[in-house]
């Protein structure tokens, strides 16, 4: 499981937001490779994130910010 098949989910589900616990339980990976492919995915600008209020949990969407 890597950067990609977190991307490819993202771009699928274009504008709607998921949380990396969403996506881990879509994908049916742990939720620490999906943490680890979406903090790599912010690095590059492909991903928006937006905190939730809570914390430490972020929702991400494919775009760029």
């Amino acid at each position: 499981m890597g950067q990609q098949e977190v991307y490819d989910f993202l771009c699928k589900n274009k504008g709607r937001w998921f949380t990396s616990r969403q996506i881990s339980e879509k994908l049916k990976v742990s939720i620490g490779s999906v943490t680890m492919s979406l903090k790599k995915l912010r690095k590059t600008n492909l991903i928006k994130y937006r905190n939730t209020g809570k914390r430490n949990t972020y929702q991400y969407t494919v775009g760029r910010r």
